[in-house]
């Protein structure tokens, strides 16, 4: 493929072009779609021609500005399904758009690179927001000075690994109460409150390869109760298994005395606070030296 090619083919005056588009979701799965009337192979993706998959204008820029643009489709399980979109299964997945000679598809030219931003479903179809890859300039870097770990439990900052025992652990599902509680079997050895900030990931099912963060975490009448802060978006039922993973609360004493992992704390404890910035210096009568008052200085 060259971009000379399928320039000089457009220049022609007689083409045969069409639009594809390829999807990497973040568990892996690559989705390939058309709005030619028959499939087309593009980088070794199947393009499908019977998804109904089309896009509105694509908007570009020179600057730092977000690219956009939209893609419409018809929901179908052989494609995307709304099950899977409820589910968050396309969030933040990566798109790229090509237009493509599907007389010679090794003739194409990348249009659009980017990720799925906000999704919406309506009457058996669904709009998908396509976002550039500019968007992520628009995300805060740098360090903040706060008292609590700016580090995420077990990433690069943190070096903390979650698989060493203690703090992960498989259990089988007893009971769901409204796709936001759980009611786990075979978990024990851990105190109440151990899991909560961390995260229960699904096993198998459905659901498999989702997960969500754990609000509430307690024993239960030998079992362990696990409520998330947010449903997990697919049905998730009794008997399927699933793993629990520790979470931190970013004090410093949790980081020494839960994972003994102080050396590497990302936040800055004994950084004075509003309270502290609000008082002022007032003489100590009774022992005449200089104290401060107001806020929590005193």
């Amino acid at each position: 493929m060259t971009r000379e090619t399928l320039l000089a083919h457009l220049a022609s005056g007689s083409t045969t072009v069409c639009r594809a588009w390829t999807v990497r979701r973040r568990d892996g799965t690559v989705l390939g779609f058309t709005d030619h009337d028959r499939d087309v192979v593009i980088e070794g993706v199947v393009c499908r021609a019977d998804s109904g998959l089309t896009a509105r204008v694509l908007h570009q820029t020179t600057g730092l500005s977000v690219d956009n643009t939209e893609a419409y489709g018809a929901l179908s399980s052989a494609s995307i399904s709304e099950a899977d979109l409820l589910a968050g299964r396309f969030d933040g997945a990566e798109v790229r758009a090509f237009l493509v000679n599907w007389d010679a598809p090794g003739d194409h030219i990348e249009q659009f690179r980017g990720h799925i931003g906000e999704v919406s479903r309506s009457g058996g179809a669904f709009k998908a927001e396509l976002r550039g890859l500019s968007e992520r300039l628009n995300r805060p870097f740098g360090m903040a000075y706060t008292p609590g770990c700016s580090a995420v439990l077990g990433d690069s900052r943190c070096r903390f690994d979650l698989n060493q025992p203690g703090f992960t652990a498989e259990a089988t599902v007893h009971q769901v109460d409204d796709g936001a509680g759980y009611v786990l079997a075979g978990v024990s050895g851990f105190d109440d409150h151990w899991f909560e900030g961390g995260r229960l990931e699904i096993l198998a099912g459905a659901a498999a390869g989702l997960f969500g963060v754990v609000k509430n975490d307690r024993q239960e009448n030998g079992l362990r109760r696990i409520d998330l802060w947010q449903s997990i978006g697919a049905e998730v039922i009794a008997g399927e298994r699933v793993r629990l993973r520790a979470g931190c609360d970013k004090r410093p004493a949790t980081c020494r005395e839960k994972f003994s992992n102080f050396l590497n704390y990302r936040g800055f404890p004994h950084i004075p606070g509003e309270d502290w910035l609000a008082s002022y210096p007032v003489p100590d009568r009774e022992s005449g030296s200089v104290r401060r008052a107001g806020g929590s200085g005193t």
